[in-house]
């Protein structure tokens, strides 16, 4: 080989190994790794076995220039392996060495044979059927184990007929021979690191999930919150990148930052993990450990017991007044009725409560009754008006506060982290959900200018997946069209991002949510 020619070689194999240490996607890795090592040592065909669990070679990709045939990767037709045998690596217990790719994992050495038809050892009867069917000649063969640093065997490279510059079929040299150990060494050692990060990738969120499912079994109604919410940010993130005029178009993705936002919105509620169960789940107003509304109940048969007990007391003193006494009697006791009836109502929490009804529920409270231990008690305690007076929902302030706390909590949880610098910006998205446009939000009352696209993203699909979702132990799911109204005014009121929630209706992003979730 002139020297031209070895300069030529050499700098395509530094080109390949600048290619293999910085190329993310296995599949694609997978591909590069034996296309670039076919044609680097002149072979018409290639193919490339992976190990499985199982220990056994799987055939997931092949390569000839001449037959035209490139199945397998990513960018080619997938290899049914569902009507191909694994090829295994031990026979009745014993190596398997009448297969090259096997011989090649099972002994960690490379295997050179001249012409496949005249070499013994081997079983070449599956390579002379497919020559039979397509008109083709297997003659030299060169398998290569894919050894990583740790001398565990990842696959075997496999190439088929080394050819020279008039394309005749020859033997593989012994500098090919070098040349596609060393690429095959270092595409092991690519392999294992691409293959290492990746795992590294599923622990970790896994262990987001962990999380996730703890929140879950406390409790069960935010679960769905911390799966959907994700998605929904990434799809107003995609349409956002679509955008090629207006406010939004320089706003762009990649795959690291569709990743990093993933990560964030699988977080972006992780300090609910401190929120007190009893919080977290209140769905009544006079809800904690257990609905009191019980409580209460109990009282009002006392009063609706005493009552009838005053009512025959009277009666038997002082029979004349029967018919005054039954009147006053029935009147009192559809009293005590329709203030029960309309207590367990105020504590539902679903509607807005009105001034005259907080006085109701204070006029109730003066009522008094006899408790077991024969002393007489207001009918509600200062607790319970409290908390049946609480205006709009079934929180009172000091629980939303206690709410609204989960999220300083994830941002200090999210800072204990020593995060990476492709999730360097983790906290700022996940820790922003709950600001608004003008300030008022919480917990650092940002505005709008303060604040990445990524996190007012998030804040839209948070408050988004919160009207719609059903699972809820508080509310009903609100219909699309409520949704869009109350959020339309959030916009006008700068509680949300003007130009991404414009983007959410152009493209209609609420119905893709709603066909996927709803």
């Amino acid at each position: 080989m002139a020297l031209t020619d070895q300069q030529e070689m050499l700098q395509k194999i530094i080109d390949m190994g600048s290619r293999l240490s910085t190329e993310p996607d296995i599949e694609t890795l997978l591909e590069l790794i034996l296309e670039l090592s076919q044609n680097l040592i002149q072979a018409d065909g290639g193919t490339l076995y992976r190990l499985t669990p199982e220990n056994t070679l799987r055939f997931t990709m092949v390569r000839n220039h001449s037959l035209k045939i490139a199945m397998g990767g990513k960018h080619n037709p997938a290899i049914d392996t569902s009507k191909m045998m694994d090829l295994p690596l031990t026979v009745d217990g014993q190596p398997n060495h009448k297969a090259v790719a096997a011989y090649a994992a099972n002994t960690k050495e490379t295997v050179v044979i001249d012409d496949a038809y005249t070499v013994e050892g081997f079983d070449f009867s599956g390579a002379k059927r497919f020559d039979e069917m397509m008109g083709y000649r297997t003659q030299s063969v060169l398998a290569i184990p894919l050894i990583d640093h740790e001398g565990k065997i990842l696959g075997v490279l496999q190439f088929i007929n080394a050819l020279n510059e008039k394309k005749e079929t020859i033997t593989f040299s012994a500098f090919f021979q070098d040349i596609a150990k060393s690429l095959a060494s270092q595409a092991a050692i690519s392999l294992r690191n691409r293959l290492l990060i990746n795992q590294l990738n599923e622990l970790f969120e896994a262990l987001i999930n962990l999380i996730n499912t703890a929140i879950d079994e406390k409790s069960p109604y935010t679960g769905g919150h911390c799966m959907r919410v994700p998605e929904l940010t990434l799809m107003l993130a995609e349409a956002t990148h679509q955008e090629e005029d207006g406010p939004m178009a320089t706003f762009q993705l990649t795959d690291k930052d569709r990743y990093e936002l993933k990560i964030a919105g699988m977080l972006h509620d992780c300090g609910k993990i401190t929120t007190p169960v009893h919080v977290v789940d209140k769905g009544k107003k006079l809800e904690t450990i257990f609905d009191k509304i019980g409580l209460i109940e109990t009282r009002f048969e006392s009063l609706l017991r005493d009552s009838t007990i005053r009512y025959y007391e009277d009666l038997q003193a002082d029979g004349s007044k029967r018919d005054a006494l039954k009147q006053d009697y029935e009147a009192e006791q559809q009293q005590l009725r329709d203030d029960i009836a309309f207590l367990k109502k105020c504590n539902v929490g679903g509607e807005r409560m009105k001034e005259e009804d907080i006085a109701r529920i204070r006029s109730i409270a003066s009522r008094q009754w006899v408790d077991h231990e024969g002393q007489t008690q207001p009918a509600l305690s200062e607790d319970e008006v409290y908390n049946l007076s609480i205006v709009a929902g079934t929180l009172t302030q000091e629980e939303r506060e206690i709410i609204n706390y989960h999220i300083v909590a994830t941002i200090k949880l999210l800072n204990q982290i020593p995060w990476p610098e492709h999730l360097k910006n983790v906290v700022e998205y996940a820790g922003g959900h709950h600001e608004k446009m003008d300030g008022t939000g919480y917990p650092n009352k940002l505005k709008r200018e303060d604040m990445s696209i990524q996190a007012r993203c998030m804040g839209i699909a948070d408050i988004f997946e919160a009207l719609t979702a059903s699972d809820r132990p508080y509310k009903k799911g609100m219909p699309l069209s409520q949704c869009l109204k109350i959020m339309g005014r959030m916009k006008e009121e700068a509680h949300i991002d003007p130009d991404l929630y414009d983007v959410f209706i152009k493209h209609k992003i609420y119905m893709d949510y709603a066909k996927r979730f709803l």
